[in-house]
């Protein structure tokens, strides 16, 4: 087996509260620069720039998986990876149909740019993006797992949109893969304070929104081959498989 060094959350200039330098172009030189293998482009209710980055990934030697930070009618985050830019797409539709109507206001949210390789600027997104959608947290990861994807709730040890402090538990009939842990917190000290969730599967995460914060959390994933279904299975075999860094 190889091993990777993986960041699963990064949003791009297209997230309303992400910087203006998060092109796919700069996360991708970024990414090479701190010497990550495996990138996952979730911007929040949308996976409209994950075809760009995947294709500056390949061409820079590094796995961009597509996927999408979601925000539940519980207002609680969970992260979506998908095998293909086309599941991706497919996924699209189903933000698109349960995303209630906001307009942004980009003087208190920021703009939400889609662009191109060269960073031009291809068109503006008009409704909010970090809305909730009206779907559930338990129907929304139905439709992940339906869709063959990787469901991870995300940031579960944070007070905003976590999990934890949203729901006040895990929910006996919610299906993930992983949960996330994010900041400065080790996932050691999570696990102290949390002892009933110690035999979970954990990454790490740096859910960057600036490009000095990208890496700033990973995960070691050790795969036979660089794919997603050697993924999927190292979340099944995590003990030996995932080390959240």
């Amino acid at each position: 087996m190889n091993k990777y060094r993986a960041d699963l959350h990064i949003h791009t200039v297209l997230s309303p509260c992400g910087d203006l330098d998060m092109s796919p172009a700069k996360i991708i030189q970024a990414a090479k620069s701190k010497k990550l293998d495996i990138l996952a482009i979730t911007d929040h209710n949308s996976t409209l720039h994950c075809q760009v980055t995947h294709q500056l990934g390949n061409s820079a030697g590094i796995w961009v998986i597509p996927g999408v930070e979601i925000n539940s009618a519980e207002e609680v985050h969970g992260l979506a990876l998908f095998d293909s830019l086309e599941s991706a797409g497919h996924f699209q539709h189903y933000l698109n149909d349960h995303l209630p109507f906001y307009q942004n206001n980009p003087s208190l949210f920021g703009h939400q740019v889609v662009v191109n390789e060269f960073e031009e600027i291809l068109q503006e997104i008009e409704p909010l993006l970090i809305t909730a959608l009206d779907q559930s947290l338990d129907q929304i990861a139905n439709k992940v797992y339906e869709m063959n994807g990787i469901f991870i709730p995300a940031h579960i040890n944070r007070p905003a949109n976590g999990m934890l402090n949203q729901l006040g538990f895990i929910p006996d009939s919610l299906l993930f893969h992983a949960l996330e842990i994010t900041g400065n917190q080790t996932l050691d000290h999570f696990k102290t304070e949390n002892p009933n969730l110690s035999e979970y599967c954990f990454i790490r995460s740096s859910d960057a929104h600036y490009i000095h914060q990208l890496g700033t959390g990973t995960t070691d994933i050790w795969l036979e081959e660089l794919n997603f279904e050697a993924l999927k299975n190292a979340f099944v075999n995590h003990q030996s498989q995932i080390m959240a860094a």
